[in-house]
């Protein structure tokens, strides 16, 4: 069975991302030590609010260290909502840019669109090689709770770049709705709240990156 952990640091629906996991067969732990965050065979970490109280409590419990060391060595590691968001360079919230991570190049922006938040079912546009999508329908509709979100993904100089497997959706404006970069990977939506589609992502993650 494999060993997951949730990573505590004072956001995120740690709860639901526990029982999602426990669904589809892994051992799950909730929890902020390092050492075990860091031997885990997968390493989800979840997020809700503002992307610089986030950072901060991620700052708290040394998270950039672990997911940094983690990568370095080929160790899985699942972003979701503000969770995949934090993996960007920084995150602009009400003309306030705070640092993100900065596994990913790129800024998380409020979304252009007529209503916000971005609440409710959505679909989304896969690419072919994905890993995370494997089997599931174009049609397939996940859940999306988000004022904010990555719009596109640039360097330092403004060229654009593409990992190798980015998912788009649409909310007034296209937006990065989940991204697959070798060991690293994440989604804007919320899988944990996806009912069977969501079980089928975290299954398709455990498979492929974890084992």
């Amino acid at each position: 069975m494999s060993r997951v952990v949730v990573l505590d640091y004072g956001s995120g629906n740690l709860r639901s991302a526990e029982r999602a996991l426990h669904r589809v067969g892994a051992e799950v732990e909730v929890t902020s030590d390092f050492h075990t965050a860091l031997a885990a065979d997968g390493l989800v970490v979840p997020g809700v609010g503002a992307f610089a109280a986030c950072m901060r409590g991620l700052t708290k419990v040394h998270a950039q260290r672990i997911i940094g060391r983690r990568l370095a060595g080929g160790r899985p590691v699942l972003g979701i909502c503000v969770g995949m968001q934090v993996l960007f360079e920084r995150g602009v919230e009400h003309g306030i840019e705070s640092e993100g991570c900065a596994e990913w190049p790129g800024t998380v922006e409020r979304l252009a669109a007529d209503v916000l938040p971005h609440m409710g079912w959505n679909t989304v546009r896969a690419p072919s090689d994905s890993v995370l999508f494997a089997g599931l329908d174009a049609d397939t509709r996940f859940y999306f709770v988000h004022s904010y979100g990555a719009r596109e993904w640039t360097l330092a100089g403004g060229s654009p770049i593409r990992p190798p497997a980015v998912t788009w959706a649409t909310h007034g404006v296209d937006f990065v709705a989940a991204a697959e970069n070798g060991p690293l990977m994440a989604t804007q939506f919320h899988p944990e709240k996806s009912g069977d589609a969501g079980a089928t992502l975290l299954e398709n993650w455990l498979k492929a990156a974890v084992g």
